[in-house]
């Protein structure tokens, strides 16, 4: 059920894909455009109607406080990456998780433009486009392709620099930690709040692919909280993830 009604989301998002799109801002000086909405309306259709019982969260939905008491609870983001998708650049997915006691149990990540479909189930390994994937196990930061804001690695308060690497930037930030799990990329790190719907999916999905994902200072996210916010991610190859780590744990970032 979950990947079929994404792949019709599929269909949806790029029937408004590089056409002359309807968008607007809201808070936090975000855009949305008409092509997440219609992607939402489907998958809750889809998804919440056919679950009654199990919660609701998305970025394109108000907030449901009656999520908190339920057991399973269904978590989108109907198009991660709508910066990328409004310009016409490939670098947005469609992604769902469903969270089970705080944690996703079953996942699905698409990137229609690209025909890039992730999916994994807790316990069952991770999937790209029916194939099995799994992290690199790179173990040196330098010289690695590192999914990120380029900018972060500059900012004057590190102590050391940064050996050199190859930064790739997506604007999703699922679609990063996903390009980790199949090996494409060694590590994703942000040190900037990012929301349950950013990540969910994407953190099933790593970590069946053999990966670790973290917050920057090593705690597991826990998803449907009551602020569905994360300080930070750290994402990469086992090998890589501790190299990593002993680089960016320590940190404290601001409030």
């Amino acid at each position: 059920m979950l990947n079929a009604a994404v792949r019709e989301a599929g269909v949806i998002a790029m029937s408004y894909y590089q056409t002359k799109l309807k968008t607007w801002m809201k808070d936090g000086n975000s855009i949305v455009t008409e092509a997440d909405i219609a992607v939402n309306e489907h998958l809750r259709k889809a998804l919440a109607d056919a679950r009654p019982d199990y919660g609701w969260l998305s970025e394109e939905s108000r907030d449901d406080a009656k999520r908190l008491r339920q057991e399973r609870v269904w978590i989108v983001d109907p198009i991660d990456g709508t910066r990328a998708f409004a310009k016409g650049k490939p670098h947005f997915t469609i992604s769902v998780a469903l969270v089970e006691a705080g944690r996703p149990v079953l996942a699905s990540l698409f990137n229609p433009a690209t025909d890039e479909f992730f999916e994994a189930e807790v316990g069952q390994g991770a999937l790209l486009s029916g194939k099995r994937i799994e992290t690199g196990h790179r173990c040196e930061i330098k010289g690695a392709r590192m999914a990120a804001n380029a900018g972060m690695f500059q900012h004057p308060s590190w102590r050391e620099p940064w050996p050199e690497m190859e930064i790739i930037e997506r604007n999703s930030v699922a679609y990063r930690i996903a390009l980790v799990a199949c090996n494409f990329a060694d590590a994703a790190l942000a040190l900037n709040t990012k929301n349950d719907w950013d990540l969910a999916a994407a953190d099933l999905i790593l970590n069946e692919a053999g990966g670790r994902f973290t917050s920057h200072d090593g705690n597991v996210l826990i998803y449907n909280r009551e602020i569905p916010r994360h300080r930070s991610l750290l994402a990469a190859g086992p090998e890589l993830y501790d190299a990593l780590f002993s680089r960016v744990g320590a940190l404290k970032l601001p409030v």
